[in-house]
């Protein structure tokens, strides 16, 4: 299965034009990555205090009660870094280099599910997928080179001009769909999709367990989902806060927090609670020397699920 996934990485590539570069942590199966330039010294004196051993979100999934996708300050914070997602050495140079190996596992799982040909070039074809958080649609325009009809969303309405501006450039993009809603907003809309797909987003939410059943009810019975987020873990805090934010600079302080995070059996146990039955795990490991990722079985830092919707 891993040499299947590495190939869809190297045939994903070409729909892409990032190439992979270093991130923020050195994960077990979606980590970050550790860099081979030393920390610049001296080390900065504003460092966020460690979590506690027991600290961070209640073991209850349902904790929350806000029904709101993004939270406010998480909305402001994107808003101000919306003109920089297509910079390829900017804030989001993270997700631009992780962006091959995120496609590879999207590709593989979809064409497993649906029994489509993942060496097809548009493999996707007659799909409608839908992009949960899609920013400045560096997901969103892959997804539609591989024959998807996509519809990317996003709550901060600067990031959807931005990528709707960029897409128009290409004549394969031109005909995704971007919107300023939430997908709380889309179910009551009752809108439906073969794929729903939701990247780096959950651990931005105000309710992860009200927002994975907004999930749920955008997928058709049977359809994908797919998400990523980083682990709750103390390498998570080390290597995707301390490192990438603080010592490193390659993420803006503030980007992330830890309490924030899932861990594995959390987001599994509210996927579930959600109809949706989790088929496959995986993350990602960073090679310092080739500097790209790669798909790993280590979900120490970050990590990416698929699912599909139980029929009703």
């Amino acid at each position: 299965m891993a040499s299947k996934l590495l190939r869809c990485a190297t045939t994903v590539s070409s729909f892409i034009r990032a190439s992979p570069s270093s991130l923020f942590s050195r994960p077990r199966l979606l980590s970050g990555a550790a860099s081979s330039d030393p920390p610049p010294s001296p080390p900065p004196t504003d460092l966020p205090p460690p979590p506690s051993p027991g600290g961070g979100i209640s073991r209850n999934p349902d904790r929350r009660t806000s029904k709101s996708s993004l939270k406010d300050p998480e909305l402001a914070k994107f808003s101000a870094l919306a003109d920089t997602w297509w910079d390829y050495e900017g804030p989001f140079k993270p997700l631009h280099a992780m962006n091959p190996t995120r496609l590879a596992f999207i590709r593989s799982t979809i064409c497993r599910h649906f029994g489509k040909d993942p060496s097809s070039p548009r493999p996707f074809e007659g799909l409608k997928i839908i992009d949960v958080g899609c920013g400045g649609g560096i997901l969103s325009e892959p997804l539609a080179r591989m024959g998807a009809t996509v519809m990317g969303i996003d709550a901060v309405e600067k990031n959807i001009k931005i990528a709707q501006v960029h897409a128009d450039r290409d004549p394969s993009t031109l005909g995704i769909e971007y919107c300023c809603t939430t997908a709380e907003k889309l179910v009551k809309e009752q809108r439906t999709f073969d794929v729903v797909i939701s990247l780096e987003v959950i651990e931005h939410v105000a309710n992860p367990a009200e927002f994975c059943k907004s999930l749920s009810a955008l997928a058709i019975p049977g359809g994908a989902t797919v998400i990523s987020t980083i682990n709750r873990s103390m390498r998570a805090y080390a290597t995707a806060i301390v490192a990438a934010e603080y010592l490193l600079g390659w993420l803006p302080k503030g980007t992330h927090e830890w309490s924030s995070f899932l861990k594995p059996e959390e987001l599994v146990l509210i996927l579930q609670r959600a109809s949706i039955s989790i088929k496959e795990m995986a993350g990602f490991v960073y090679n310092p020397l080739t500097r790209r990722w790669y798909l790993s079985d280590d979900v120490s830092v970050n990590f990416i699920v698929y699912g599909f919707k139980c029929k009703q």
